[in-house]
């Protein structure tokens, strides 16, 4: 048997409830593929609304507990997470390529990243304060504190199915509130896996549960409409997350949305190119593109966007594209059929529209969802890839006059989650920062988060913030006590 089938053969395949394996009411399953074969790896329960109520009842049962837990000790159960997490860390990052289909490599990076929202929130449950004071008039002393919201649903997407469970999962349980977690259809057994690591660093049974599922509809609106549900967290398309929040809104509910992106990233004249081009590497060929942060519009000043652009393609031009079980891959498979031909029709449509391919732009022959990575010059504006996020390995490179021409240009979007900016000069880059309409700016480097740090967008990009000091807030209320 290969590691990797012993690994597979080894995970927990049912739904996670009360802190065990637990089939779903119906007994159903669902297959979980490999992108890089097209091959089924196993199957996992397939949960129902029945199942997600059920779910519901162990975690509004174990809230008040939960919640009632000293922080010292939630913040310990999260740390021994931590360190359980590192302790396995070859398996989880063998089993994210197996699912999802990134280089090893970037999935001992997910690891490594994902690990970390466990040690950060398990030093921030110990921090979280409220405030005393006398009222300004004279008539009595205000308190303020802190309340776990509650039980909190949490939707995870495919593209890193550990880190954006953490980043959910973790600051939740440091706050006190119990979670119930839908992990993406295409990638559940890392959550599954996940799951067993938390009772073995001695989390109470029903504080935590997880409900793979091949239908989310279902599963998520009955319990949207419970009374006893206090919170939607939701990681993933804009179009899914408006739904989501057209249903919360009903009953008021607390929600976070980390939504779609279409990151714009500006080379100024008086950029180090060469950094710039490594800096454009991480952050659009990093998971092989599938990555809210990509940068998926690629502004560069006209007297170096030659020599850019045939830096950057030569860089292109010597991945290797292949499974990501293979020591030597830079860039995996798109995780299904469906994502490969959305990639595909975008090209086309930019192509057809006088867009240059100057390297990739075809579809590779299988098995497995691969697509060739790809460099395109010239898009004109009316390019479908300039307005949509496009979600896979193709750098689409633009240029631009001045700096109000970049400015606008990478503002004229409906997204607002990242942009990054590689120049010289500070207050160029302070400058252009303070103009860029997005929750967060990279400058001269292509990789932005950090679990220390607030992660989040504006305008259809959604609101809330995971990660630093500001993330733990999501998942509390603030209640005033008037003081005689």
């Amino acid at each position: 048997m290969t590691r990797a089938s012993d690994l597979i053969s080894s995970l927990p395949t049912d739904l996670w409830l009360a802190g065990k394996q637990t089939p779903a009411s119906t007994g159903a399953r669902f297959g979980v593929l490999d992108p890089a074969t097209g091959q089924k790896l196993t199957s996992v329960a397939d949960a129902t609304p029945t199942d997600g109520l059920r779910a519901l009842d162990h975690a509004a049962s174990a809230h008040a507990m939960w919640a009632a837990t000293p922080a010292r000790e939630r913040s310990e159960i999260l740390r021994r997470a931590f360190d359980l997490l590192h302790s396995r860390a070859e398996d989880f990052a063998l089993l994210i390529t197996l699912e999802m289909g990134k280089s090893l490599a970037e999935s001992r990076g997910e690891v490594k990243y994902g690990a970390e929202f466990l040690r950060w929130f398990s030093e921030e449950a110990v921090r979280i304060s409220g405030r005393y004071s006398p009222a300004p008039a004279g008539t009595g002393r205000i308190l303020v504190t802190k309340n776990p919201v509650g039980p909190v649903l949490a939707i995870t997407p495919w593209n890193f199915p550990l880190a954006m469970g953490t980043r959910k999962i973790a600051p939740a349980l440091a706050a006190g509130c119990t979670v119930l977690v839908k992990p993406a259809e295409d990638t559940p057994l890392t959550m599954l896996l996940l799951g067993q690591v938390f009772a073995d660093a001695g989390l109470p049974g029903g504080v935590l549960s997880i409900l793979p599922t091949s239908d989310a509809g279902s599963l998520s609106r009955p319990l949207i409409a419970d009374p006893r549900l206090r919170k939607v967290t939701f990681t993933g398309s804009t179009g899914v997350g408006k739904l989501l929040v057209a249903e919360a809104a009903d009953r008021m509910l607390r929600t976070s949305m980390e939504l779609g992106g279409n990151a714009p990233l500006i080379v100024f004249d008086d950029a180090d190119i060469d950094a710039a081009v490594e800096g454009t590497m991480l952050a659009k060929m990093r998971n092989t593109g599938e990555a809210c942060t990509a940068a998926n519009r690629i502004y560069v000043a006209n007297p170096v966007r030659e020599q850019f652009t045939m830096k950057l393609t030569a860089r292109i031009e010597a991945l290797t594209v292949g499974s990501g079980t293979h020591a030597d891959t830079d860039i995996g498979p798109l995780i299904n059929d469906r994502q490969r031909r959305t990639v595909s029709a975008l090209v086309d449509d930019a192509a057809s529209k006088g867009a240059r391919i100057r390297t990739g732009g075809r579809v590779l022959d299988g098995p497995g969802f691969f697509y060739s990575p790809t460099v395109l010059d010239e898009v004109p504006h009316t390019a479908n890839l300039l307005r949509e996020e496009i979600f896979g390995p193709v750098a689409a490179i633009v240029g631009f006059d001045s700096e109000e021409t970049a400015i606008a240009a990478a503002n004229d979007t409906r997204f607002g989650l990242a942009s990054y900016i590689f120049t010289e000069n500070l207050d160029r880059a302070m400058r252009v920062s303070a103009a860029l309409d997005s929750g967060m700016v990279g400058i001269n480097r292509g990789i932005i988060s950090d679990a220390a740090a607030p992660f989040g967008g504006v305008k259809e990009s959604g609101f809330g913030r995971e990660g630093g000091t500001e993330g733990i807030e999501e998942y509390l209320d603030t209640k005033y006590i008037a003081l005689q």
